[in-house]
This record gives C-alpha cells, structure tokens and sequence, in this order.
C-alpha cells in the first residue's frame, strides 16, 4: 500500500550562477545560503549532499493528468526512489499530497485505481523523462528541529513518444529552488524564507511543477481543464451555468480520489458534488437541453444513492454518540455506547463495500466519461446566450415557487409520519434552491447570496427536523436490540424523547422563518 506525506513547497529560480565551492553545477549559490541562513527562526543550515534522480512522467496521450494538476512519476536515484502520485490540495496552493509506492516496472494497482476519475481508464504512457542533479540542505531550529529542506535541482527534460501535442525528442533545461516546509513547522517560515530569498534576488517560479514546465518548454502548453469550444459569451446564461457545472465537475473527479482514500468527509463531499450537478442541471434546463442533461442527472441521483449509506451511518453515529456522551452519565444504563458500536460498525463497513463498489463499476466510469463530454460538448439552448442577468433570476424564481409548495403542503398536515415526509420532500427543494443561488451568485451578487443565506436558514431547519426523524427510527431498533441482548433500553427510550422534543421546536419555529423568506422573495430580473 502507499505511504502518504503531505508536502507544503515553494519553487523560485536559480540564480544563473552558483557562488559556493563547487562550480557553476553546484546546486546552492551563495546568495541562498546566506539567505536561508539569515531567515528568522533558522539556526543552523545543513549540507545533504548531491543526489542524481531519473524520472520517467506518465500521462494519457491527451493529457488529463495535466490538465487536473497531477503528477505521476516512477523516479530512481535519491532516498526515495519508486512511484510517486502528486495530487493537488484545494484548500492550500502550495501544498500538494504525495503518495508513494516502491519501486517496481508497472503502476502499482493502488495508485492506478486512485487516478481512475481523471483518466477514465484511458492508458497511461510515458511522456517525459527528467534527469536531476539536486544539492540539498536542511533548516533547522535552536533546538535542533527539523525547519524545512532546501533543494537546488539542474534539470534536463526531454519529451518521449506519446507526449501530448509535443515534439519526441524535444529538450528543455533549467535550474531552480525548492523550498519545502517539515511538518510540524510554523505555517508563517515558507513567508519568511521568501522574504529573505526576494531581498537577495531569488524570486518565485512561474511554474507550479517541473512537470508543467517540462511540457510548456517542449511543446504547447499543458491542456486546461475541459471547456466548451466555442464558449459561450461572457456574461452569458450559458458562460456562468457552465462555470458553475465546471467548478463541480472538477470536484467531483477530485473527491472520487478522496474517498478512495478514505479521507475524512470525503464521502459527503462527493455526494453534495453530486447532487450540485444534479439540481443545476434541474434548475437551468432553459440553458442545458434536458434531453441530454436528464439522463446525467439520473446517474449522478445513483451514484448519490451508492454514497446515502454510508454518509448516513457516519452522521447518525456521530449525533448517537454526541447524545450519550452529553447525557447525565447515572441516566446512561447498560453498555450503551458498547451497543452502539455493535450496531454501526457492521453498518459502516457494509457501506464503504458499496461505495467502493460503486466507483469501481463500469457504471460510474460511464458517468464521469458523459460528464466530460458534456463539458467539451454542452447541449446549449437558446437562452445560454442571453445575458445571465435576464435569464437566471426566472430560474431562481421557479425554485423559490416549488419550495413554497411544497412547504405549504407540509404545514398543512398534521404531526405525524405523513407531515415527516413532507418536510423532507421540502428540505430537498429547500437544498435546490439553495444550490442555484450559488451558481447565480456571480451575476447577480449580493442579491443572490442574500437569497441563498435565507433559503440555507430554511433548509438548516428542516435538516434538524429531518435528522430527529432518522434518529428516532435508530433509537427505536436501538432499544430492541437491547431488550432482546437482556439490557436496559431506558437511555434510548430517554434520547428518543430528546430528539422528539427538538423536532417539535423546529416545527414550531418553521412557519416564521419560512414567511419571512417568502416575503423577501428571490432577486428579480437585473439582481
């Protein structure tokens, strides 16, 4: 299995010269030591010695591990020969995760499986070959601890057969400076190396891997992300739909990766990816032909069916949790939480089978091939060249009218399972026009993100409302298992009267809110 380290990197540019001991090839100058040195914080600035690295980049002939912002490598030489799988961190752009695996003559099966979002089982070949000669130094604290490692690398590229759009045999070579932040360092050093670096004249790279820049310099830039060729105008219906479907998409491919690796949250990220795609799709069907768009969504609504177990059991675990361990610990009878292990392990294990299943299947495949062609190829109507500000507000409109109706209905029932099921139905229409208030929030601005704040209030409410009901059924099949095991079931039959009391409070509390929002309406045409 893969190791996994997260790396928090800078890279600048070499100075043309080095100035050290050591020839023009020397991988440090003088200019940088002293300012490594002289960095607030660093005590001490070590030698490594010279390392000399071989490196074959893979990707598919069209390149979609360029285009998502991966690198993929098999690298001999060096204390950590093997392959090597960068993927991006969306939350910090200097950090990206490295998973590393040993070194062997094929992909290993793990790292393969983990980038079958983003090639869609096209295969992989090789397209670059770097060799590097890399001078490393440690930083390190008064206290000896390890501050951040510094690299100076000369690079020399040559593009291979079956590079995208480049010339075989093509060659480019460059030196830099990579500066990459230990764990545990303060989040402030790489600032403050790059003020000491900038004021000796070393400053930032343009490029964000040597992999990128190997590409630009022998050949046409790295693909961007899938887009539609011709895009519509900007400022249109159909630009700012398309950004917003892009901006799931891209997260989507992502998250897949992340709940391959088990990360947290990562489950109920991809299915709030899902259901993003599924409702713009719903919601501007006068910009994206439903014809082409309906049976997307209807793949996207089952791979949200394949994650609902598990995000389910992961979050009703945690509330179960949560209310026996706020409970008045003489209330607590019986080995409850004992009880409660037994009852969501089996569940959650039973569920990330099925999640992993899911994203293995031809199926899924399917879907993400049919969202990039989507991408590339977007069913367009008529009003996607209209300005976006005439077209999206009626969008808006049309789902501020379905959730009216379907709250109305809902308050109109009495207390009761019937009643539960509507506020549900309502939470969901609640969730929708939410979603298109984020995706018109670029043209229409404040109005808009009033607009989603209120509708959020509404759909919070009735998630309260709605996460009591399932803990009520959970608590109720809770204390038969206990009763049947021989043990107390008083403390569940105590949480159910706690979730049923807050389930009335948020009743009540509804038919206020929801009026204040409907008065104030979504925004109108022209925001």
């Amino acid at each position: 299995m893969a190791s996994v380290t997260r790396e928090t990197e800078r890279k600048y540019e070499a100075p043309a010269a080095a100035e050290e001991t050591g020839g023009p090839d020397a991988a440090a100058s003088g200019a940088l030591l002293d300012a490594l040195a002289r960095t607030e914080g660093v005590a001490r600035v070590t030698g490594r010695g010279v390392e000399e690295l071989d490196a074959t980049y893979f990707d598919t002939d069209d390149g979609r591990l360029a285009a998502a912002r991966t690198t993929l490598r098999r690298r001999t030489g060096g204390h950590d020969a093997g392959w090597h799988l960068k993927l991006p961190v969306p939350t910090d752009g200097d950090a990206r995760d490295e998973l590393h695996a040993p070194l062997a003559d094929t992909l290993p099966a793990d790292l393969a499986r983990l980038l079958r979002s983003r090639t869609r089982d096209a295969p992989l070949g090789p397209v670059l070959r770097l060799r590097t000669i890399r001078r490393r130094h440690t930083l390190h604290g008064a206290d000896g601890t390890l501050l951040a490692e510094a690299a100076t690398d000369t690079v020399r590229a040559e593009r291979l057969d079956g590079a995208p759009g480049g010339l075989a045999g093509a060659t480019t070579a460059w030196r830099e400076i990579e500066i990459e932040r230990a764990a545990g360092a303060p989040a402030s050093l790489l600032d403050r190396i790059e003020e000491r670096l900038t004021a000796a004249g070393i400053h930032r790279s343009k490029d964000r891997s040597k992999f990128a820049r190997a590409l630009t310099d022998t050949g046409p830039p790295p693909e961007t992300w899938p887009a539609p060729d011709p895009a519509p105008a900007p400022g249109t219906a159909g630009a700012e739909v398309l950004a917003h479907v892009a901006r799931w998409h891209r997260a989507l491919v992502a998250l897949d990766t992340d709940v391959r690796r088990d990360l947290p949250d990562s489950v109920h990220q991809l299915r709030v990816a899902t259901r993003r795609l599924r409702g713009a799709f719903k919601t501007y069907r006068k910009v994206l032909d439903r014809v082409v768009t309906d049976p997307v969504g209807e793949e996207l609504k089952w791979l949200a069916g394949e994650l609902a177990p598990a995000r389910d059991n992961e979050v009703l675990t945690a509330r179960l949790a949560h209310l026996l361990d706020t409970t008045d610990p003489a209330l607590v009878l019986g080995p409850a939480p004992a009880r409660l292990r037994l009852h969501s392990t089996p569940r959650a294990a039973e569920a990330r089978d099925r999640v992993r299943a899911a994203l293995d299947s031809p199926r899924h495949l399917a879907l993400l091939t049919a969202l990039a062609r989507l991408a590339t190829d977007p069913p367009l109507r008529p009003a996607a060249h209209r300005p976006a500000r005439e077209v999206l507000p009626a969008a808006l409109a049309r789902d501020h009218r379905r959730l009216a109706a379907r709250l109305d209905h809902a308050l109109a029932l009495p207390p009761g399972p019937g009643r539960d099921h509507a506020l549900h139905q309502a939470r969901k229409a609640a969730k929708r026009a939410r979603y298109a208030a984020e995706a018109a929030r670029p043209a229409l601005g404040k109005p808009a993100k009033r607009h989603r704040k209120r509708v959020k209030a509404v759909q919070q409410l009735l998630g309260v409302h709605q996460d009591s009901v399932v803990a009520r059924e959970a608590l109720r099949q809770l204390a038969v298992e206990a009763h049947g095991a021989g043990e107390s079931a008083f403390t569940w039959g105590l949480l159910y009267g706690t979730e049923q009391s807050r389930a009335e409070a948020a009743e009540r509390e509804l038919p206020e809110l929801w009026e204040k929002v409907r008065e104030e309406g979504p925004p109108g045409p022209g925001g």
